[in-house]
């Protein structure tokens, strides 16, 4: 199974065509670094100055966008990621002798066949994820381009919209007979209400920064392959080290509770979504935005 995961992504590697793995890759410079574009076969990919001036415009746009367009988009965004959980629950969630004799194999295979999908539909299609807005409008208010005000009202819309698109495709799922593995659904619901309050803030840290990662690159590339290999590195590292994501836990858990596990609504709120919420404003905002705003922003260049 190993090795044809590693085939898999060596194909994908090799058909990106990438210069940059050449030794014959060259820079379009201009006046400096941040005019710069690593151009490859198949699209660009923006310096680290430009990703930055990238994600502040981006989130300018979405902090300045109407509430029920917000609203909209991040009810999508949730149905997205509620999918790329239950591919991941279908596929890494369902081989169990790869789970027993090889673990570290199977958390590799569930971290990157599932919510990769979800957060790829997201960014190509356009939508409104909370956990990627906190990185992207957050940099936009360090900027000064977008107001306190409309920050949190973007990050508490498509923080609402994404957990009643996250239910409602939990609803499909269950009416449709989709979710083939309850037993390990149930299992990861228990799991995620068993920890501290500090021990999930935390795994909530780590795993944002991964998240905003993959959105603040990806967003930087113009080619399908590029963004796909943005998104599915850090994503699929998140998972498999098992940080927290509050999106996704959206659907994990109530999933798992439809399938009986022992958790309350309580537990769920509490003892997952809360600290975790915090966690990923924390890992998303201040461990890259704000650090990557002292290098790259206006306040970092005076």
């Amino acid at each position: 199974a190993m090795k044809y995961f590693l085939l898999a992504l060596s194909a994908l590697a090799i058909s990106c065509d990438c210069e940059v793995f050449k030794k014959s890759s060259t820079f379009d410079s201009k006046a400096n670094l941040g005019d710069s574009v690593l151009r490859t076969r198949g699209g660009e990919i923006l310096p680290p100055a430009k990703l930055y001036l990238n994600a502040v415009e981006i989130g300018e746009k979405k902090a300045n966008s109407p509430a029920s367009t917000i609203f909209k988009l991040s009810v999508l965004s949730g149905a997205h990621v509620t999918f790329g959980a239950l591919l991941a629950l279908s596929v890494g969630g369902n081989i169990v002798g790869v789970q027993t004799s090889n673990p570290g194999l199977q958390k590799l295979i569930f971290g990157a066949i599932g919510l990769p999908f979800g957060l790829f539909m997201v960014l190509v299609a356009g939508g409104e994820l909370f956990t990627g807005n906190v990185a992207t409008v957050g940099a936009a208010v360090l900027e000064g381009r977008a107001s306190l005000k409309n920050m949190l009202k973007n990050w508490g819309t498509s923080y609402l919209g994404n957990f009643i698109g996250s239910i409602l495709v939990c609803s499909l799922i269950l009416k449709a007979g989709l979710l083939s593995v309850p037993n390990t659904a149930l299992k990861i619901a228990n799991d995620k209400v068993s920890k501290t309050f500090l021990t999930m803030m935390l795994r909530g840290v780590a795993c944002n920064w991964m998240v905003c990662m993959a959105v603040w690159v990806a967003s930087g590339c113009s080619n399908l392959i590029e963004k796909f290999l943005a998104i599915v590195l850090p994503v699929s590292a998140f998972v498999a080290f098992g940080a927290e994501h509050s999106i996704a836990n959206m659907s994990l858990i109530p999933l798992g509770m439809a399938s009986g596990a022992e958790v309350k609504w309580a537990d769920f709120l509490f003892k997952n979504l809360i600290p975790v919420t915090i966690g990923n404003i924390i890992g998303g905002f201040f461990c890259q935005t704000l650090i990557y705003s002292q290098v790259y922003g206006s306040k970092g260049q005076n």
